[in-house]
């Protein structure tokens, strides 16, 4: 078997990437993290989404053990502000959808809208965000698991134990210094220097990488974790990088840290995305602060307008605070795994923010390169197994979220009346078509493992709007009373939780 690895950045993804290997192998092989002191990172708030805690979980580490360290809050959905129009909002929640007489509680609600909140009809998310609880009570309980037995009807024992109701907002730089503490401990060599060659042999296979100060590191196996510098994948090796800007405009963004008092004006336990005449502005509710940003297109706005604008946005609080200008490159290396190079967070790839996909990628290539982990004959098939099912996932998610765009019924200028003009990744046209006589479901959603379940696509749709949609026929024919009993007990539930779960901010305060 291999018997090192060297890691070569740090930030989220160079510890994400150490601390979970430590995990996995122990002292049967060795990690190297090397970074430079003098190379930053991003370092902005993160979001994430509901599969980060298998992440936490795999490193034996307890919520109230990392998430006051990181200034870390709980996320249930994503908020979207303004992409129908102007005032309008709903969520894109946690939360698989309950099924009556065979079809969703959405198709039914298509057929005979309660209200013109879907997202608080169908879904009990939608409450707690808005009233901004937490879904744990204060003895740390899950809200899950307090409701009426009833539940069971609706979910198979296998479903329940999957579903879980939120993710997590943290403090990216604050993280990182946390796994890096959790690695070194478990026998990580961390090293801080700057790598000034990367060394490859008559094949195009890199032997070590030169340091500064401290010489030169081998090692059998190298990860790239140096960010959209690319150092081993990009400008060592030359693995072509393949461009989404073709179909996802947005190439920069804008961000600032923001301190906030939470107790007098709340924790919402989401992340928001705010639609803006370029793009839009995300809202990360820290423990004490909101890490916010602008993301746009520099086809469409200026780096000092954009500032401006999220200046605004954010009102006086934004006065004399730094701007962190970012520059993104949108898309995907061609592949991820080049000889006995992987590339890991940015250096791989990335899909603009919007549906907080950043940390997503890291935990499924960590998790799928341990799966692959190549012998001493370095199989080839676990590579290109490998490299496709990386580019799966990112593809995904790059339809995914043209969709939001495609779909939003907002077109008041060229930035969103060019977003129904572009040409759509290869097959979305299709699934578009079918969506319009049949909601999105497991037959026609992206078929391969990207993250994101139908319920997502359906929820998207409802909320932005822009595509005319139609329940199912059958239901003309079915009684609808069983499904107008389980949105009363959507409603009571939510009005029971509401009642009876704690505030996000009397949640963390407690451990603050």
């Amino acid at each position: 078997m291999l018997q090192s690895i060297v890691v070569v950045g740090g930030g989220t993804s160079g510890w994400m990437t150490a601390s979970y290997l430590s995990a996995a192998f122990g002292d049967r092989i060795s990690v190297t993290l090397v970074e430079s002191a003098r190379v930053g990172t991003i370092g902005v708030g993160e979001a994430t989404f509901s599969t980060v805690r298998h992440f936490f979980e795999y490193l034996g580490l307890s919520e109230r053990d990392w998430m006051p360290a990181c200034n870390a809050t709980y996320k249930l959905g994503i908020r979207f502000e303004n992409w129908r129009e102007q005032g309008h909002h709903f969520y894109h929640p946690f939360e698989r959808q309950r099924v009556v007489d065979g079809f969703s509680l959405t198709d039914w609600w298509l057929r005979k809208p309660a209200s013109d909140r879907f997202d608080k009809d169908c879904f009990l998310i939608g409450t707690l965000c808005d009233n901004e609880k937490s879904p744990r009570y204060l003895d740390g309980s899950l809200f899950e698991k307090t409701i009426s037995d009833k539940q069971l009807y609706r979910t198979t024992l296998a479903e329940q134990n999957t579903q879980f109701p939120y993710a997590y907002h943290f403090d990216a730089s604050l993280l990182a210094d946390y796994l890096r503490d959790y690695g070194v401990a478990r026998g990580v060599k961390h090293v801080v220097d700057d790598v000034v060659d990367v060394a490859q042999d008559e094949r195009g296979w890199i032997t070590h990488v030169t340091t500064r100060d401290q010489g030169d590191l081998t090692g059998d196996l190298f990860v790239d974790c140096t960010g959209f510098r690319s150092l081993l994948m990009g400008k060592a090796l030359g693995e072509p990088f393949e461009s989404y800007k073709d179909t996802l405009p947005n190439d920069s963004a804008v961000a600032l840290r923001v301190p906030v008092d939470m107790e007098r004006q709340g924790l919402r336990p989401c992340t928001t995305a705010t639609a803006q005449e370029a793009g839009w502005i995300w809202t990360i509710p820290l423990f004490g602060r909101v890490g916010t940003g602008y993301v746009y297109s520099s086809d469409y706005t200026t780096p000092e307008k954009a500032e401006r604008t999220l200046r605004e946005f954010v009102g006086p609080a934004a006065e004399d605070l730094d701007a962190n200008h970012i520059r993104m490159r949108i898309g995907r290396s061609r592949r991820s795994w080049v000889n006995n190079c992987v590339a890991v967070g940015l250096s791989s790839g990335f899909v603009e923010p919007l549906e907080s996909t950043g940390i997503f990628f890291i935990q499924q290539a960590i998790e799928q390169l341990v799966k692959h982990f190549p012998a001493a004959d370095w199989e080839e098939g676990l590579r290109d197994s490998y490299n496709q099912v990386i580019n799966r996932c990112m593809d995904g998610v790059r339809e995914f979220l043209v969709l939001h765009y495609y779909a939003a019924a907002r077109s008041d200028n060229d930035y969103w009346r060019d977003t129904k003009t572009r040409e759509l990744p290869e097959g979305l046209a299709e699934r578009i078509s079918r969506w319009r006589t049949k909601m999105p479901d497991s037959e026609s959603v992206y078929p391969h493992y990207h993250g994101f379940e139908p319920y997502s696509y359906v929820c998207m749709l409802l909320g932005l709007g822009g595509i005319p949609l139609k329940s199912p026929p059958a239901l003309e024919l079915f009684d609808e009373s069983s499904a107008q009993r389980e949105f009363a007990m959507v409603a009571e539930e939510a009005r029971k939780l509401e009642q009876s779960l704690p505030t996000q901010y009397e949640y963390f305060a407690q451990f603050h």
